[in-house]
């Protein structure tokens, strides 16, 4: 029988022993966090505390009118200096999240009367955000498979270049808070499928309008949270938990994500959106079906079934064409043309092929941003295979739009850095469990039924020679 190979005192309780375990987690986590943050001072602390690059300087130009004038100014600011001579009605043309994360704290921070300049909170922004980034994505991977996993994945999402090149201190832009506000969108929404709680739906929508405020990557968020429900559907798995974890967020969502003056009715008039109204829509009838199901009697009910997916569908279709070539839904835009088309950009749109963001991203890059973690990521994905529930389909086709998208554009490795760390940090996990355990292992019984032959084997010979004497 196994034997603890470092036994416990019998005299802690399993509540101490638990506390002593969240003790350390937090410690470890303060380890973490401090790693993160201070990996990406370089800069300031060798030259000075500085914005850099063009569209950080534009984005803390904005701030500072926020943090000077008010919000109410900042909404109406027109820019005489963007786009010069023309201007530039700035408050209508921009994601206000990252200015007015800005504000909040600079605000509090002047209430409870630390006054901090401005330019140092939108400097510092992004390394404490990688810390809050960290965390969320602790709290992803908890629910994917243990605290053990999460504090890995920690780690990894702390320390990962694919992440620090876009978080460093000075690197005042969207993707300071949107990578935080991924994880935790998407946090929110696996507890609230595993659940079924409106409340952690509300939640994943409140934060899912914080990133569309913030980021016009939010169209990542608006397609995989669909794919991952229509997904779930196909094979069996629809339930009352998705059913409202789902309708939660979408209805909240989409109608708090209207209230932002540069999205405004974008989430039911463009094509990138479709693909959340239409699962909305099928969610709605298959729930539908489930409710008649109890009512009617099952022949009646297959032959209504085929004639309403029929209809239903020829509608929804028809509608959405029509709505099309009317003008109503707007096409893909080319941005995500060049994402299914690698040749579109260059043809038709040069200005977004100059961009070497939007290049594909070459062999090394996928190394040089992820280091062994690269090799661990297939591992971790199948880990997930071989789970299979809920929440390990939503890594599954994670990792697979993220691994396309980022071999597509090199800016896209950004929102595929933390899956590789999530299924990065499964994988090791479950290799350590495996191989370093607190279990000392018995000894083979092999060894002992052979002590034993041999015991048996000597005692005839014993017996013979006190017969013969």
């Amino acid at each position: 029988m196994a034997t603890t190979a470092y036994p416990v005192p019998a005299n802690l309780s399993p509540a101490t022993i638990s506390n002593t375990a969240s003790l350390l987690r937090i410690v470890a986590f303060f380890f973490i966090s401090g790693a993160a943050i201070s990996s990406r001072l370089f800069a300031v602390i060798n030259f000075e505390s500085i914005i850099h690059e063009f569209d950080p300087w534009f984005n803390y130009r904005a701030t500072r009118v926020l943090a000077s004038k008010g919000f109410y100014e900042f909404w109406n600011w027109f820019d005489p200096t963007a786009w010069y001579p023309l201007g530039r009605v700035v408050g209508g043309t921009i994601y206000p999240g990252l200015m007015a994360t800005s504000g909040v704290i600079y605000y509090f921070l002047q209430a409870i009367n630390l006054p901090v300049d401005i330019r140092n909170i939108c400097v510092l922004l992004a390394p404490g955000f990688s810390a809050l980034t960290a965390w969320a994505t602790y709290m992803f991977t908890v629910e994917m498979k243990d605290p053990s996993a999460g504090l890995l994945a920690a780690i990894f999402i702390g320390v990962a270049p694919g992440y620090i090149s876009r978080s460093v201190a000075g690197s005042y832009d969207n993707e300071a808070i949107a990578i935080f506000l991924l994880m935790f969108t998407f946090y929110a929404w696996i507890k609230a499928l595993k659940e079924g709680s409106a409340f952690f739906g509300t939640i994943a929508a409140v934060f899912y309008f914080y990133m569309v405020a913030a980021w016009g990557g939010y169209a990542f968020i608006t397609n995989m949270i669909p794919l991952h429900a229509l997904v779930l559907m196909l094979m069996g798995r629809f339930s009352n938990r998705l059913y409202v974890a789902y309708s939660s967020w979408y209805a909240i969502g989409t109608l708090a994500s209207m209230q932002v003056p540069f999205v405004g009715f974008q989430p039911v008039r463009t094509s990138e959106h479709m693909a959340a109204l239409g699962v909305f829509g099928l969610l709605q009838l298959v729930a539908f079906a489930d409710l008649v199901r109890s009512h009617v009697p099952s022949k009646q009910f297959q032959s209504l079934l085929r004639t309403s997916v029929v209809v239903v569908g020829l509608a929804g279709f028809g509608a959405i064409v029509g709505l099309t070539f009317a003008g109503w839904i707007a096409p893909w835009t080319g941005r995500f043309y060049s994402l299914w088309d690698t040749g579109y950009a260059k043809k038709y749109i040069p200005i977004i092929a100059s961009v070497s963001e939007h290049q594909p991203t070459a062999w090394p890059s996928f190394f040089m941003d992820l280091h062994i973690l690269m090799f661990l990521f297939p591992a971790g994905v199948l880990y997930c295979f071989r789970e299979l529930r809920d929440e390990h389909v939503f890594v599954i086709i994670y990792a697979a739009v993220g691994s396309y998208f980022a071999g597509v554009m090199v800016r896209l490795m950004l929102t595929l850095t933390p899956c590789i760390c999530v299924a990065a940090a499964c994988a090791l996990s479950e290799l350590m469990n495996t191989y370093i355990t607190p279990e000392q292992p018995a000894k083979p019984a092999d060894e002992a039924d052979a002590k034993a032959d041999a015991k048996k084997s000597k005692q005839p010979e014993v017996e013979t020679s006190i017969f013969g004497t």
